[in-house]
């Protein structure tokens, strides 16, 4: 995930910041927008600023997604192989070249009117999320209700609808910024006054996206599932410039995975890819998680533990490298990832990008029921 996140339309920055150890300007943890000014003493953090003008910018989000089904498409809501669903989320990014970005979610979904509703049925969930980003502890809080509907249309076809709504709040710590006119011939000068006439008190606004989604499946073996969302459909305003009128852009998403077992066999490969786009930032995620499913009895207890391990890695463009490690037992599965940071960064970040960890539940045991989790396999 890189380390400016946030877009917004209209106006390019008139006034800097800098934190108090000369890591991270107010413009880029504030609007996390693609104008930056560098003028600090440090190298390897000046060298880091340059760089991150042209690194793409998106939203929040994961670098295990299939493991943040809401945060990805509304349509997902209740679309996986149990009842209900619970994901915990934590990330923590870039604490090699700055203070470090952290980002803790928890998501939880389930399935209703499965057995009332003939080849139908609706699927109802809510998602939270903190982040704080740098020595100004910039931050986000957002909670989301989702609701979704999902129609068999035969065997082998299902669609879905999504709708999300919600409310964040976004703040910052102004006394950890230096202003440009408290340097007094490159010296700082605490005593003088800030001339920033901007309030960076702290603001609340709606929030609404929808999606829609398509899942194919033949047997237990061979799924695929694609579908688009579009988030900030009503391009919040963003209070803390009050100079300009500066809105947060609509975030496409487009993505596409699927599930191919390997005929008599307990392997599958799990190809996926996650298409971004927000306002001037692309952003492309592709790769594949190889799983074996151990269905072995127990020669002690006669008890059939079941369980799963997937490996594999995915792609960030001109970015980051991701292995990652799922794994499964009964209800429950355990993710780790770590961002291996390939872009011009590494020169200072020695491609130590971020470690994140996701905790899943699932009710009732997904691998009991046969199959994979998903994120959408029925």
């Amino acid at each position: 995930m890189e380390p400016i996140v946030y877009q917004t339309e209209k106006g390019s920055p008139d006034k800097w910041a800098i934190s108090k150890d000369g890591r991270m300007p107010i413009e880029v943890v504030m609007k996390r927008s693609y104008g930056i000014w560098l003028w600090r003493r440090l190298v390897h953090c000046s060298v880091f600023l340059l760089l991150a003008v042209t690194v793409p910018g998106q939203d929040i989000h994961f670098s295990q997604f299939s493991q943040t089904p809401l945060l990805v498409n509304p349509a997902l809501t209740g679309l996986f192989n149990g009842d209900i669903r619970v994901h915990l989320n934590y990330k923590n990014q870039w604490k090699s070249v700055a203070t470090p970005y952290k980002t803790y979610a928890l998501s939880y979904d389930m399935s209703m009117l499965k057995k009332k509703w003939d080849h139908s049925y609706l699927g109802l969930g809510f998602f939270a999320f903190s982040d704080k980003a740098g020595d100004t502890e910039f931050g986000t809080t957002q909670f989301n209700l989702s609701l979704s509907g999902v129609v068999s249309l035969n065997d082998a076809h299902r669609i879905s609808a999504g709708l999300q709504g919600g409310f964040a709040q976004k703040s910052m710590n102004t006394s950890a910024l230096q202003w440009g006119n408290q340097f007094d011939q490159g010296t700082y000068d605490p005593s003088l006054a800030p001339a920033e006439t901007s309030d960076f008190s702290p603001f609340t606004h709606g929030d609404f996206s929808a999606g829609l989604n398509w899942n194919f499946q033949v047997g237990e073996q061979t799924m695929t599932n694609a579908g688009v969302a579009l988030f900030h459909v009503n391009k919040p305003q963003q209070e803390f410039v009050t100079l300009s009128s500066e809105r947060l852009y609509s975030r496409l998403v487009v993505h596409l995975d699927g599930h191919i077992g390997i005929a008599n066999s307990n392997w599958a490969f799990l190809p996926s890819i996650l298409y971004l786009n927000q306002g001037p930032s692309t952003e492309i995620n592709f790769g594949t998680m190889v799983r074996y499913q151990l269905r072995e009895e127990s020669k002690y207890t006669g008890y059939i533990t079941e369980s799963a391990v997937s490996l594999g890695g995915h792609y960030r463009n001109g970015d980051s490298f991701i292995p990652s490690i799922l794994i499964e037992v009964a209800n429950f599965a355990l993710g780790i990832s770590y961002d291996i940071n390939v872009s011009g960064l590494n020169t200072v970040s020695n491609g130590r990008g971020g470690f994140e960890i996701v905790l899943r539940y699932i009710n009732p045991n997904p691998l009991k029921r046969g199959g994979s989790q998903g994120p959408s396999f029925p």
